[in-house]
């Protein structure tokens, strides 16, 4: 097939909201659809090197080469999960379909291959396996069945969906075991699985099997199946996430019988697969409420406030001012507000300002056209595009260009924005919270940020504080990265010292809570035993914390300030608004004029 004469056919596939591949006889890869060569951010000619690049997680690599390379000689469809490398460098889990297409004679003339996206559900299991005696929630609420049995399949209990799935009340089906209920054909299977478990060769499988409903007939279920260790309280018992996929598997049917109507099975899989993200959604809302703790660590009064304003600001649209030292953390304070908003299920795009030259912040920020400068050599989503339904973070918003801030002012009261170098108003839905070290009032004052941007922005100002202001929050934050690194290195630590303690609480903190997690995982590396602790000189010889009166620095900051606007004040008389005022001489708003002149205690009489 000629595909790139075939516009028609890349226009269909392309509309598909998956990945679709499509692959010789031998298996080399002959086409993919947009959706692919945007996650990767390669070529087709690049992603045809597949085996030999970390297109493929390493890990994965040598059991889907074996896998595809066995499916080729066989010529059977073939399935398996493995990671894989989106464009910017992140590893996804994915779902891999392959089917084969035959002439005429039988003989195999290309494979078709569809992959999707299951990391949302691995990360939902991987929480549901940790829950200990909090499944209970997700049990009796999930939308995704659930099902436990004891060691000889009987079943334990099972959840309304897990019933309605098959038919049967939950009187009946706790009269049967997952064995009568198996096809035929799979019991053997299934039981040889399930021993393996309880034998300690694997903790958990996936499987897809028919299972008898109550009218008779057999479904197709898929089950993620996993061995839940037991208490003193509770024996060990496993537990089954079912769903039907009998329509999944008619649809994979369809395709091997009918090959000339690949575009109507596309749009099946295409309807498939989106209820099944509505699933995976539903759990991994259900799995967020039961299991989830945020990674905010503390239980101070100020930090409680901080936290307050996240519930209460979170369910809104409203734009966000977070202000704070660095290292404070700002930005988990804005994922926290995302995870908790309800564009939850949307992306959650962030960008440090700072970190990009003024040159380029624009098109960072916009987005550019091909040929709008020197090197845009194609179009360019930026990232507000990206972030559309979603939220976007503007981290040291303090440090973006003057010219760029007039285009942020129009996507604030108009919701639109231009790329570079177009003219093209492109319409956008997303949430705005910025995130700021510096005092911005100073920086109006000295014109370096404009005050209608400011007012924008600080709808709902959040004021993050400094370790040192929590103090009681040290040990606390200790515990978390202790444990959270012990388990990373591996090592067994069962206590913390209580000299490191002290000198943790005494310690002034300069670089806040980025700070202390350095050091924390520098003295983890160092640690040898089962105690934990810290060199003493490690925190002597880091700057001592910045104190809450203002130094030299910043009072001369305020003498140079106030003769600036004295000056100001002697020129036009003591009048501050108007065209002749003081504050258009200054180029301030009036109000914020009146504002420094009462904060720096000046006497507009005396003018």
């Amino acid at each position: 097939m000629n595909y790139s004469a075939d516009e028609s056919f890349r226009q269909i596939v392309d509309t598909i909201p998956g990945f679709v591949a499509v692959m010789t006889a031998e298996g080399g890869v002959e086409y993919v659809n947009r959706q692919v060569l945007d996650y990767f951010g390669r070529t087709l000619e690049e992603l045809k090197q597949w085996g030999t690049t970390d297109a493929v997680h390493p890990d994965d690599l040598p059991h889907v080469v074996a896998a595809w390379r066995s499916s080729i000689e066989a010529g059977t469809p073939y399935e398996f999960d493995h990671r894989l490398r989106r464009a910017d460098g992140v590893y996804r889990w994915f779902q891999s379909r392959g089917l084969p297409l035959r002439d005429a004679e039988g003989q195999i003339v290309r494979w078709y291959n569809l992959l999707t996206d299951i990391d949302d559900r691995k990360l939902a299991l991987d929480a549901l396996h940790k829950g200990e005696e909090r499944w209970r929630a997700v049990f009796e609420n999930s939308a995704i069945g659930v099902a436990l049995t004891d060691m000889h399949g009987r079943f334990l209990a099972t959840n309304s969906a897990y019933q309605k799935m098959l038919g049967y009340t939950d009187e009946e089906i706790g009269k049967l075991s997952f064995l009568e209920l198996t096809h035929p054909d799979y019991r053997e299977s299934n039981w040889e699985l399930v021993s393996e478990l309880f034998e300690g060769k694997r903790t958990q499988f996936q499987i897809e099997k028919q299972y008898r409903h109550k009218d008779g007939r057999f479904i197709w279920v898929r089950n993620n199946v996993s061995l839940v260790p037991g208490t003193t309280s509770m024996p060990r018992f496993i537990m089954a996430l079912s769903e039907d996929i009998t329509e999944r598997k008619q649809t994979e049917e369809k395709l091997r019988r009918s090959q000339e109507d690949l575009l109507e099975a596309f749009e099946e899989i295409k309807r498939l697969k989106d209820h099944l993200q509505d699933e995976n959604l539903i759990l991994r809302e259900e799995i967020d409420q039961a299991f989830m703790v945020d990674d905010i660590v503390g239980s101070s009064p100020v930090l409680q406030s901080v936290l307050s304003s996240i519930v209460k600001v979170a369910p809104t649209d409203t734009t966000i001012l977070i202000s704070g030292e660095t290292g404070t953390g700002k930005e988990l304070i804005a994922r926290a507000i995302h995870k908790r908003s309800r564009r939850s299920g949307h992306a959650f795009v962030s960008i440090n300002c700072a970190a990009i030259p003024p040159s380029l912040i624009a098109s960072e920020l916009f987005g550019h056209e091909k040929g709008a400068f020197t090197g845009a050599v194609q179009q360019r989503r930026g990232r507000f595009e990206l972030a559309h339904s979603g939220t976007i973070f503007l981290d040291e918003i303090g440090e973006v260009p003057v010219e760029t801030q007039l285009a942020l002012l129009r996507v604030l009261q108009e919701r639109q924005f231009e790329r570079v170098g177009g003219s093209r108003a492109i319409p956008v839905d997303v949430r705005i919270i910025a995130a700021t070290n510096r005092d911005l009032s100073s920086a109006i004052t000295a014109g370096a940020f404009r005050s209608d941007l400011f007012y924008r922005l600080n709808v709902f100002p959040i004021q993050v504080p400094p370790l040192r202001k929590r103090k009681e929050d040290i040990p606390l934050l200790i515990e978390y990265f202790v444990r959270k690194f012990a388990e990373k290195m591996a090592k067994h630590i069962h206590k913390i010292e209580k000299r490191t303690l002290e000198l943790c609480q005494d310690y002034a903190w300069p670089g806040n809570i980025r700070e202390l997690q350095n050091i924390v995982e520098r003295s983890m590396i160092l640690c040898s035993g089962d105690t934990f602790s810290i060199d003493e000189g490690w925190l002597s010889m880091e700057q001592p914390g910045r104190t809450d009166t203002p130094g030299p620095l910043m009072q001369t900051l305020q003498d140079q300030e106030k003769e600036m606007i004295e000056a100001a004040l002697a020129e036009t008389r003591g009048k501050v608004a108007g065209a002749k005022g003081a504050a258009a001489r200054l180029g301030i708003p009036p109000s914020t004029l009146e504002s420094k002149i009462k904060q720096l205690k000046i006497n507009k009489e005396n003018f």
